[in-house]
């Protein structure tokens, strides 16, 4: 796990290079047949970078986004109306059925089907009209680390896809960030030996830093057998924050920019209980750093951020968390590779 963190510059790299010709095809499809609603489909890591393209598309595009209920169709049996619908199928593998089941059946109804997959070999791959590959290459932990960061880089160019206003120039500098933010693995560690005995945590994230509070929760609840729970700053303020006591493990994604007014509360409220809170934050937000809450603090200079202040963290922002969970699964003598129940595929209906 901690060595495909590692590999994330490198595959988004890879990923963005690659798409060229398929962004192409797929541009054109869409400016052609322009969508009345964006539906992506997906489960576990993969459902929370969904959960990402629903905020990236509706902010840059104006185009309405549903996450689907797979259930519908393959427990209740009830096909929704898809006609001049883009249905976007997100998986690791490829291979998630009820996934694919969605993806199959859109595609006889009319839909545009696109797939988000790492297997170009796959049935997602074979059974989508259109397919963006993640490149980033085989990923043998079981816990996803890379392809996730990838989807969200695939997610960047569907919206852009949809005439939305994404800057290449911007996702060029991803890698360069990544490889700065990977420089503070060492201190990240030295911060994860202080919760070897946290059995219950929760993960907050507003807008599009939601999806990478789901995602670091999952993280810690897989690889570190902590339960916890995952909200936006908005949700947990209305009724949740009555679970924080002093010392809980409360961990905060924290940019600068339209979500920063939300988070602040949230941090204030948490100083209040003497919660033991972590918060993930870069030099650009000075109010954050100024906080007593204890700090990962990403090293991207101030101005360095494209476009509106908080609209391509989140890449940036998941790495610290998984570098935090992987090493503290090591902490507690757990293998982060190998979760218990779990494996790399898995099938459900």
């Amino acid at each position: 796990m901690l060595e495909e963190t590692r590999q994330q510059p490198d595959a988004l790299a890879t990923t963005l290079e690659a798409a060229s010709g398929a962004l192409r095809e797929l541009q054109r499809h869409l400016q052609a047949h322009r969508p009345r609603l964006v539906v992506l489909v997906a489960r576990g890591t993969s459902d929370n970078a969904a959960q990402f393209g629903r905020y990236l598309i509706e902010i840059t595009t104006h185009i309405p986004v549903s996450l689907a209920a797979p259930s519908v169709l393959t427990l209740y049996s009830s096909p929704v109306d898809l006609r001049d619908v883009l249905v976007v199928g997100i998986s690791q593998s490829g291979e998630s059925t009820d996934t694919n089941a969605v993806l199959a059946d859109a595609r006889s109804r009319g839909a545009t089907t696109l797939g988000i997959t790492n297997e170009a070999a796959s049935t997602m791959a074979e059974i989508s009209a259109y397919t963006l590959l993640v490149r980033a290459g085989r990923e043998e932990s079981v816990a996803a680390t890379k392809t996730y960061t990838c989807q969200l880089l695939a997610l960047y160019l569907v919206a852009y896809a949809l005439g939305g206003e994404v800057s290449f120039d911007t996702l060029r500098r991803l890698p360069q960030w990544l490889d700065s933010v990977l420089e503070i693995e060492e201190r990240v560690g030295e911060i994860a030996e202080r919760y070897m005995f946290m059995t219950r945590a929760v993960t907050v994230g507003r807008g599009l830093n939601y999806a990478n509070a789901l995602e670091f929760g999952l993280k810690l609840m897989e690889t570190c057998y902590v339960v916890t729970e995952r909200f936006s700053s908005a949700d947990l303020m209305h009724g949740p924050i009555a679970l924080v006591e002093h010392a809980f493990p409360v961990f905060v994604f924290a940019p600068a920019g339209v979500t920063w007014q939300s988070i602040s509360a949230v941090v204030d409220m948490l100083d209040e209980v003497k919660a033991e809170t972590l918060v993930i934050t870069d030099e650009s937000n000075s109010e954050a750093c100024a906080k007593p809450a204890r700090l990962i603090r990403l090293p991207i200079p101030p101005g360095d951020w494209g476009g509106p202040q908080d609209l391509y963290t989140p890449i940036p922002y998941i790495v610290p968390a998984q570098l935090f969970a992987a090493q503290l699964a090591e902490i507690k003598g757990l293998n982060p590779d190998r979760p218990r129940l779990l494996h790399k595929i898995t099938r459900t209906m």
